[in-house]
């Protein structure tokens, strides 16, 4: 009775225009429309696209009215967990656009090379192939995926005041990488790898690749211990939604930074103890799983705790 109290009491004063994470997503929705508009004739999908956006914007106000008509904190938190759900959509909609540009990997490959005298990205699940490090690492990978829905609901259950900031942050850090994906198009070792041939980046030599991208999705089988029950969830994503895009810096890591950093300001320093080592995990499995270079992980790293502050700042007023 207490949490259906909590969760259905009417509010007092209710939201009467778009939460703080709404205008976020309408503003991403209003940039990458204009790109749609500059580049339709060059898209291969520009008429689905377009409509995608047009029902993202009908969610929203559908979710807006039914706030409307039962304002209450369950219906609030529908519009913040609707709009963190469109994530998933969102994603591989970056490749659309992505695809236009020659891929720049062979730079990124080349600093890994340069740093490590080998490629990380190649060697690391080969040289710890052990059934029990292979899930380890999977779990660590997979941890990103709940890691986005415990956030929100820690702050509607412990600091509600903090949800709308807290999601807000979430979704400005999320939109920012997939912007910068949308114009610098670097696909990740397990699609540049096969790309480039396995002989040659074991060598060394990172070949040029341009366009390839635009045409082929093909990827590297995902290392590991094949019977795994994580290694299958993470196969069953990247089955479901992974294109080559997305690869610096590592959203992966850099929005995990952002969500860990969300969690320590929240107070939940027992809940962050608990959480650490998942998320140490979750930055070594990036590579091990070969997503993303070493130097896409430091980008990860970096731009996680710039956007944090950032948007942290940005939207300090933000008050549910």
């Amino acid at each position: 009775m207490a949490i259906a109290k909590y969760l259905f009491e009417p509010q007092r004063n209710p939201r009467r225009g778009l939460l703080a994470a709404e205008w976020v997503v309408m503003a991403y929705i209003a940039v990458t429309l204009m790109i749609i508009l500059v580049t339709y004739t060059k898209l291969a999908n520009p008429q689905a696209m377009f409509w995608g956006r047009v029902q993202v914007v009908v969610m929203t106000v559908v979710l807006w009215g039914v706030y409307r008509m039962m304002p209450c904190r369950f219906t609030h938190l529908c519009r913040h967990a609707g709009q963190l759900l469109l994530l998933s959509w969102w994603y591989p909609d970056t490749y659309e656009f992505s695809r236009l540009l020659p891929c720049l990997d062979h730079y990124f490959a080349q600093a890994d090379q340069q740093l490590f005298g080998c490629q990380p990205a190649l060697i690391f699940s080969e040289a710890m192939p052990h059934p029990v490090v292979s899930e380890l690492m999977h779990l660590g990978y997979f941890f990103y995926y709940p890691l986005i829905a415990i956030l929100p609901f820690y702050a509607f259950f412990q600091r509600y005041e903090e949800l709308g900031r807290v999601v807000a942050v979430v979704l400005a850090s999320f939109f920012s990488y997939y912007l910068i994906y949308i114009f610098l198009p670097v696909t990740g070792p397990q699609y540049y790898y096969l790309g480039a041939g396995l002989d040659n980046v074991a060598q060394g030599v990172f070949p040029h690749l341009g366009n390839y991208f635009a045409n082929h999705q093909e990827s590297l089988p995902m290392p590991g211990w094949r019977d795994g029950v994580f290694y299958q969830l993470v196969l069953d994503f990247h089955i479901a939604g992974e294109r080559p895009t997305a690869a610096f810096p590592s959203s992966h890591v850099g929005a995990s930074t952002v969500m860990m950093l969300l969690i320590w300001k929240l107070g939940g320093k027992k809940m962050l103890r608990w959480m650490m080592p998942l998320y140490v995990l979750l930055c070594l499995s990036t590579v091990y799983v070969r997503a993303h270079y070493v130097v896409d992980v430091v980008g990860g790293w970096l731009s996680g705790v710039l956007f944090f502050y950032l948007f942290y700042y940005l939207f300090r007023k933000v008050k549910e």
